[in-house]
């Protein structure tokens, strides 16, 4: 063993660590992830929500009395200043939360501006105050005051409080949906409470409470229909109740006499209050056991969600230290084995008659150690895939915009891993595990090579393609196309273009990846030519590794790959593909073309099960909120690509 096997082999065991850790980070950063989110959700609830839910009900008793206030033309009443006492204890809470730097909601910054945006408007509510006491302010206005305040405190119950998608998340939006039910029932008890303390109900107050009655019915059927079935059930007995069923009674009593002189008849305060009181308390009731018994369920599930959390991360850092430390152990005995050949060489020379063994270079350490490698590597495309797949889930999931960005970000990131870890296997003369059998659109093996790349929005692929890719050299050609498209890439203006096409050429095909760079000086382009031509079995020269990756990938698959001036001034890479390995279809395919959503092949197997020989493809599923770019252009590869190369699995 001489110092440069010793070399490669630190050189591959460190490409190994990266990987794993890379591994490990993801792993960890997945699994911790849905920990954080759970845990953020459960702080929301226990430092905003509750509060909120208070400051709401406070807000609403407010309303109503400022609305009989306003209408028996009266003084301020003692029930007055105690619900606007409750309402700025309630408020108190909340400017706390905005104050407070609780380490569980660094994530919940958008939670945290809509609070700041309820605590100005909480701020106004002083000058609607000064101004009811005055005489100022007509009911109208001031009931449109109160509703504002109440809608902006509605709205800081937005998408974060259910980024953990589970059962609690979907439990938690019903709620809320109840709750703004509960709403409108008392915007409506506010109306008729000032009507029957004026004594008249005005045609403004009699088209508002005929909405409010029809909407705030369909609201609560539409809310209770989303509950768990407990809180269905339960929302059932609440309107089977007598005193809901005088609500009801009492309401299209209302509707009915909209239209006569006196709409108010046969109404009295007394008989309003007792069914309105008895309706907004049933609901709340519902609202808080509902939400109650969800977080019960929720628990065990969260149970063992942060007990992953810790595995993944406590046990596989565990692991990949062990990992570690063994390989720092093999070259450490390595090198004290090596330091002992050179102290004493003849005592280790072989016996003249007895030739040493002859060692291939390329595998350091001999057969058994060249295994280990090959092994470990494969043992991380399967991590690969698997990590490929959770992504998938997680994308088709997640609903926030920015968080489902930065998941085709770790997907691309993963993808360019996955391509070292194939590229090393490669490297060190085996076959990666992902393969095809059937021929494969030459179209799609171009568009998985751009996925592999960085700044794969400045390539741009050609439409037409009417050709096929014998399967066994579909993994070779689309991580040699890679090498190429990303040497192009790195040498060429980041606002210029690499240009992707295809040629049909006698032999068979060519693919010509052609930059807008300053080019090759005649010297270095011989010399490249020379190297990709015939690669030194010894190893890559020194910072020509790139073009030495191209020459091996080149090699195995039987394809020839050569340089040269490109007609704009940059370099073209000329990958001629020989005819046994292409066949020529009757028309070509464009991306648009590509069959969405197609199950990648089991990574067991490597083959191509659909059928088709297709490299499966899909399409970015945006979440509501989110943009709505369901497929590539003709000519243009955007952020799709990504998902295209991760479906190639």
């Amino acid at each position: 063993m001489t110092r440069n096997d010793v070399r490669l082999i630190r050189t591959r065991l460190a490409v190994l660590a990266a990987v794993l850790v890379t591994l490990w980070s993801y792993a960890a950063y997945v699994s911790s992830q849905d920990a954080v989110d759970l845990l953020r959700v459960r702080a929301l609830a226990d430092t905003l929500g509750q509060p909120i839910d208070r400051l709401i009900l406070s807000l609403q008793t407010e309303r109503r009395i400022t609305a009989e206030t306003i209408a028996g033309a009266g003084q301020t009443t003692p029930a007055l200043v105690g619900a606007r006492e409750g309402t700025d204890r309630a408020a108190a809470e909340i400017r706390e939360f905005t104050e407070g730097r609780d380490l569980r909601l660094l994530s919940a910054g958008t939670v945290r501006d809509r609070a700041d945006e309820l605590v100005r408007r909480l701020d106004g509510l002083g000058t609607t105050r000064s101004q009811v006491d005055t005489g100022r302010l007509d009911q109208g206005t001031a009931v449109d005051g109160y509703d504002e305040v109440i809608d902006v405190a509605f709205r800081v119950y937005g998408p974060e409080w259910g980024a953990y998608e589970s059962g609690l998340a979907a439990d938690t939006r019903a709620v809320i949906a109840l709750a703004r039910a509960r709403e409108l029932l008392a915007r409506e008890d506010t109306v008729v409470s000032a009507a029957l303390t004026a004594a008249r109900l005005g045609a403004d107050e009699r088209r508002r409470l005929t909405a409010l009655v029809s909407i705030q019915r369909y609201a609560r059927t539409e809310a209770a229909a989303g509950l768990p079935p407990d809180g269905q059930a339960e929302h059932q007995r609440l309107a089977a109740r007598p005193e809901f069923a005088a609500l009801l009674a009492l309401e299209d009593r209302l509707l009915l006499q909209v239209g006569t002189a006196n709409t108010l008849a046969g109404l009295t305060v007394q008989d309003w209050r007792g069914a309105a009181d008895a309706a907004l308390g049933g609901l709340q009731a519902l609202v808080t056991n509902t939400a109650r018994s969800s977080v019960e369920r929720a628990t065990p599930g969260a149970a063992v969600l942060i007990a992953r959390t810790g595995a993944v991360v406590g046990l596989g850092l565990i692991v990949v230290l062990v990992l570690l430390l063994s390989w720092a152990g093999t070259v450490r005995r390595l090198t004290d084995e090596l330091t002992r050949i050179d102290a004493d060489p003849p005592a280790q020379a072989p016996v003249p008659d007895t030739p040493a063994p002859a060692q291939d270079p390329a595998t350091p350490g001999g057969d058994a150690e060249r295994e280990l490698f090959l092994g470990l590597t494969r043992r991380n495309q399967v991590l690969l895939r698997d990590q490929l797949s959770l992504l998938d889930g997680m994308q088709r999931r997640e609903r926030s915009t920015e968080e489902t960005g930065e998941l085709f970000q770790l997907d691309h990131l993963t993808t360019r891993v996955r391509r070292n870890v194939e590229k090393l296997i490669t490297l060190a003369g085996a076959t990666p595990a992902r393969r095809w059998r059937r021929p494969v659109p030459l179209l799609d093996v171009a568009r998985g090579a751009v996925a592999e790349v960085p700044d794969y929005h400045r390539v741009l692929i050609a439409p037409h393609w009417p050709w096929s890719l014998a399967g066994p050299a579909v993994t070779d050609v689309i991580h040699l196309l890679a090498e190429l498209i990303e040497n192009a890439l790195a040498f060429s203006g980041a606002e210029t273009t690499v240009r992707v096409s295809g040629e049909q050429r006698s032999q068979g095909c060519a693919v010509l990846v052609v930059d807008d760079g300053p080019g090759l000086d005649a010297a270095a382009l011989v010399e490249a030519n020379h190297l990709l031509g015939n690669p030194p079995p010894d190893g890559p020269p020194v910072g020509l590794a790139g073009w030495y990756a191209a020459a091996v990938l080149a090699e195995r698959c039987g394809a020839h790959v050569s340089l040269r001036p490109s007609r704009r001034g940059g370099t073209a890479a000329v990958v001629l593909l020989p005819s046994r390995l292409i066949t020529v279809t009757d028309t070509g395919r464009t991306p648009a073309d590509a069959p969405p959503d197609t199950p990648y092949p089991p990574a067991q197997t490597g083959t191509d099960p659909s059928g088709n020989g297709a490299l499966p493809t899909r399409v970015r599923h945006p979440g509501p909120t989110g943009p709505e770019n369901g497929r590539t252009s003709l000519d243009t590869v955007e952020l799709p690509v990504a998902r295209t190369a991760r479906r190639q699995q």
